[in-house]
């Protein structure tokens, strides 16, 4: 098993593939599983570098809240052992928070980026309350109430199909106190408007069709914010795009990484 240990924690990843390095950020409550699609189908033509956020799969925790900033010092961490200049960074949801985190931190590093089914502005006041009561949630009642609420806005096919199973599968494998920090975290995000706005490297934003948690018209708000973002929308996928339609994604994400 391949770990880093950042900050006392360690952190586990995967490294596969050859050709252009991509670092994939997993969303929330899930793990580093969720990209096996794109890895099986997608490893012939580039290095895919996935890490367990801390808190989920098999990644530890630390203490306090897990901040999109500490992911991003975590990747950043990682793509220093692994002797890595710049890649391209992708993330889905709470992956794609974290990916502009990174951006943040350190634009250099960023040679491509990729934000998927995700959003560039802050919670406001009532999401932030939201948050919060389902952090309290999962550390009295542990994981499946999120489960239950979640995942039908997760997947637009359903929690019965292959694709809910496979993402309830794995939401039932994060740990109350994991899940507790990262909704705590991801409250504190900041707005991320202005950072997208000076970004000048390639860019591809995704959206499911169905995504009802950010819809296309978030993800075009964050394609209009930077030069020469290609937008692209998946026909019958939900917030979770690359798992519900893995083909159509794959052909979007090839497509992008081809064109660099």
């Amino acid at each position: 098993m391949l770990t880093v240990t950042v900050d006392g924690v360690p952190l586990h990843y995967r490294d596969e593939g050859q050709g252009i390095p991509v670092l994939l950020l997993h969303a929330f409550p899930l793990h580093g599983g969720a990209f096996d699609a794109q890895v099986k189908a997608l490893s012939g033509r580039y290095r895919f570098i996935v890490p367990d956020l801390r808190g989920f799969g098999q990644s530890g925790l630390g203490d306090g809240p897990t901040e999109m900033s500490r992911i991003a010092g975590d990747a950043l961490a990682l793509l220093d052992s692994l002797k890595l200049d710049s890649v391209v960074v992708g993330g889905v949801s709470m992956g794609g928070y974290a990916a502009m985190a990174l951006l943040r931190e350190d634009a250099g590093r960023v040679r491509g980026l990729v934000l998927v089914d995700t959003q560039a502005t802050a919670d406001d006041e009532a999401g932030k309350a939201r948050r919060e009561a389902s952090a309290k949630e999962a550390l009295e009642q542990g994981v499946e109430p999120l489960v239950q609420t979640l995942l039908p806005k997760l997947v637009a096919s359903g929690p019965d199909s292959p694709a809910g199973r496979e993402v309830a599968a794995m939401m039932r494998t994060a740990s109350k106190a994991g899940v507790a920090a990262a909704q705590r975290g991801m409250a504190l995000r900041p707005d991320s408007k202005d950072m997208l706005a000076r970004y000048a490297g390639p860019a591809l934003v995704v959206v499911g069709e169905h995504d009802a948690i950010t819809p296309l018209e978030k993800a075009r708000a964050m394609a209009d914010l930077v030069s020469g973002a290609r937008l692209e929308v998946i026909p019958g996928a939900g917030h979770l795009s690359n798992q519900e339609q893995p083909e159509r994604f794959n052909s979007v994400l090839d497509g992008f990484l081809s064109s660099l």
